[in-house]
């Protein structure tokens, strides 16, 4: 289970696991903002960091479980995006436009929750499949 947009390279679930309970480097934050191409503000405001909470685990160098979470959590959105649309340039256009499939929200916005990011990794399912237009 590797998490391409991390750079985090696991033999298993217990892996991740075990980096979400250490917590990932502070610098993750920075390698998906850099793939998504979007602002600090934006992603802190996805994941729920604050800027002066992200300015002091840049500093100490690791975010919390929690925040670790919520990064993999868009992380995994990406990642999804990526095998599906098979480009990085479509992923990041796609999850930032509003997707006719999630009621014309963006997807990207729409990932700020655990269930919201199932429902446009279900999407992009669907659209692999050829079910649903995005």
């Amino acid at each position: 289970m590797n998490i391409q947009s991390l750079g985090i390279k696991a033999k298993n679930s217990d892996d991740i696991i075990g980096a979400l309970k250490q917590g990932f480097p502070a610098d993750s934050f920075d390698k998906l903002r850099d793939r998504l191409k979007v602002s600090d503000n934006l992603l802190s405001k996805i994941v729920q960091i604050p800027k002066r909470t992200l300015t002091r685990r840049r500093q100490d160098g690791r975010l919390r479980t929690d925040e670790s979470e919520r990064v993999l959590r868009i992380a995994r959105v990406y990642d999804k995006a990526l095998d599906v649309l098979e480009s990085e340039d479509a992923a990041e256009n796609w999850l930032k436009k509003p997707a006719r499939g999630l009621g014309y929200k963006i997807p990207l916005e729409y990932a700020d929750t655990e269930l919201g990011a199932q429902e446009v990794i279900n999407l992009l399912g669907r659209i692999e499949y050829g079910v649903f237009p995005g």
